[in-house]
């Protein structure tokens, strides 16, 4: 709640009203419980607190509870209740102004990127690559690079990585060995996702990050995503939520202290973002938070325990909301202590006891002073929201969705020309190359073989038709020779039959074997 005396009036211990300092807001923070504590109703708190002074938030809505804070808070027993533990005259209720996003678009407008904003780094992370697979993806998207070629989808990566493969002997001396289980690892892994529906992540229109950092009336726009889809794949989910806080880090200016934060980022389900992630990629994950908030940009983890956190970005979270933790194992009880002992301790109390006994919507609370130290630790009660508890309809969330003010900006997809249209293109233009040199050849070579038995049948026919005449020549002169008579007449005659029946066989060859070449032609095309 934005109070006139007490700022960002958050909770309400035994000693009065707890505020966060909007100077030190940008300095992160944790908010952390066991389920059912009150962990998304402080969340709201804060959230809707930000938006009343005008600062935007994204948050990950896990199971449709926080899509109610675009709607008008009403009294209930519990928050009497609270007014009446804090001295509040009746609250002005009101809503947030709200974008709703949602991965896949069904539940709200789309977010996606494309494959080269991803990068090789994020994206190997999300396929769950080796070391040698992540340096095989890296030199696919070199080349893409060197060729000019753009990577905006899955179909622009397949075809690239495709490419790479068949030319590695190519780029092997340039870039390393490429190896067809390497790129058959990737292929397979690139199939998983898309079954999974990682493919409309991406693609274009791309989301513009200053969507983000959107006011309305003075107040800060919250951007919900609905990620209880979206939280079955947590690889998914952690790598874009990642994604989302490095494209921040590289498009926001420099700003330094601000009065106020330009855009609250909350991480829920914080423990995914560092589940089986590489070292190289939390150093990554922690320079982005360390710096981030020279950027104008809070980001507040939400988890279960800050042990789910590594510590040199556990030591980052200055300002802290501990629920209760219930400690029944050994694992259990290390954790809690563990917790105990990240605050600064508070005479009045045992932190570690308090935080085992808890109530439901109780809370440890430490906030950062004006000079940046850490105050000491309260134990609190969480104020009630202004905004409705709980999920809206189906029916709201559509109406919100088509009254917004970037309706239909992401809604369809814009397929340009990328590496795949053009990849096509190519091997399209070479098999048709290679198509004609080969028809071209084998025609040469049957049109030769044709030529050659047809001269060779007119040949013999030829010689067939003159040997017959010297036959029947060479009988004719020998039986006048015996015979005493004369046969000129008759052998002249039989001469003339003879070369006419030689000159009819050849031109009957001629004829067929013309016939057969033509109608052959004529078949094969």
């Amino acid at each position: 709640m934005l109070h006139p005396q007490y700022g960002y009036y958050v909770a309400h211990s035994g000693n009065g009203p707890l505020s966060l300092n909007s100077k030190m807001a940008n300095r992160h923070g944790l908010i952390a419980g066991a389920t059912g504590t009150g962990k998304t109703v402080t969340l709201q708190v804060l959230a809707e607190t930000f938006s009343q002074a005008g600062v935007p938030c994204f948050m990950a809505d896990m199971k449709g509870d926080l899509s109610g804070i675009s709607q008008t808070g009403t009294l209930s027993g519990f928050i009497e209740k609270r007014m009446q533990e804090f001295g509040l005259e009746k609250p002005a209720f009101q809503p947030c102004p709200v974008l709703f996003y949602d991965v896949y678009g069904e539940q709200g407008h789309p977010m996606r990127a494309t494959i080269s904003q991803m990068g090789p780094d994020l994206l190997a992370r999300l396929l769950e690559l080796t070391e040698v697979q992540t340096g095989v993806l890296g030199i696919v998207f070199c080349i893409a690079d060197e060729r000019g070629l753009l990577l905006d989808d899955m179909k622009d990566l397949r075809a690239m990585i495709d490419y790479v493969g068949q030319h590695a002997k190519e780029y092997t001396t340039r870039y390393g060995t490429i190896t067809k289980p390497s790129i058959g690892a990737i292929q397979r892994a690139l199939l998983q996702l898309e079954s999974q529906g990682g493919d409309k992540f991406f693609g274009k229109p791309e989301f513009n990050i200053q969507d983000l950092l959107q006011t309305e009336n003075g107040k800060g726009v919250m951007s919900v995503l609905a990620a209880d889809r979206l939280m079955l794949q947590p690889k998914l989910y952690s790598t874009f939520l990642l994604w989302l806080m490095s494209e921040l880090y590289t498009t926001l200016p420099e700003v330094g202290d601000l009065s106020k934060p330009k855009l609250i980022f909350f991480f829920d389900e914080a423990h995914m973002l560092f589940d089986g992630t590489s070292k190289a990629m939390v150093d990554k994950i922690e320079q982005v938070i360390r710096l981030i908030r020279s950027k104008g940009v809070g980001i507040y983890f939400v988890t279960q325990s800050p042990s789910d956190l590594p510590d040199n970005i556990l030591g980052q979270l200055g300002n802290r909301v501990q629920h209760a933790l219930r400690a029944y194992t050994p694992h259990d009880q290390k954790a809690l202590r563990a917790a105990a002992q990240t605050f600064r301790t508070n005479p009045a109390f045992s932190t570690e006891e308090a935080i085992s006994n808890l109530e439901t919507g109780e809370a440890l609370v430490s906030f950062l002073d004006e000079k940046g130290a850490p105050m000491m630790v309260e134990r609190a009660k969480i104020l009630f929201p202004l905004s409705q508890i709980g999920a809206i309809t189906e029916g709201q969330r559509l109406d919100l969705i088509r009254q917004s003010s970037i309706y239909g900006k992401y809604d369809k997809t814009d397929d340009r020309e990328s590496a795949f249209e053009i990849l096509l293109s190519e091997s399209e233009q070479i098999n048709e190359d290679d198509s004609d040199a080969s028809d071209e050849k084998a025609s040469k070579k049957s049109g030769g073989k044709k030529q050659g038995g047809l001269i060779s049948k007119v040949f013999k026919a030829i010689v067939t038709a003159i040997t017959a005449t010297l036959g029947t020549l060479l009988g004719a002169f020998v039986s006048e020779k015996v015979t005493g008579k004369k046969t000129r007449k008759s052998s002249t005659s039989a001469t003339g039959r003879v070369v006419k029946n030689a000159t009819s066989a050849a031109t009957r060859t001629i004829t067929r074997e013309l016939t057969r070449d033509i109608l052959g032609n004529l078949i094969k095309r």
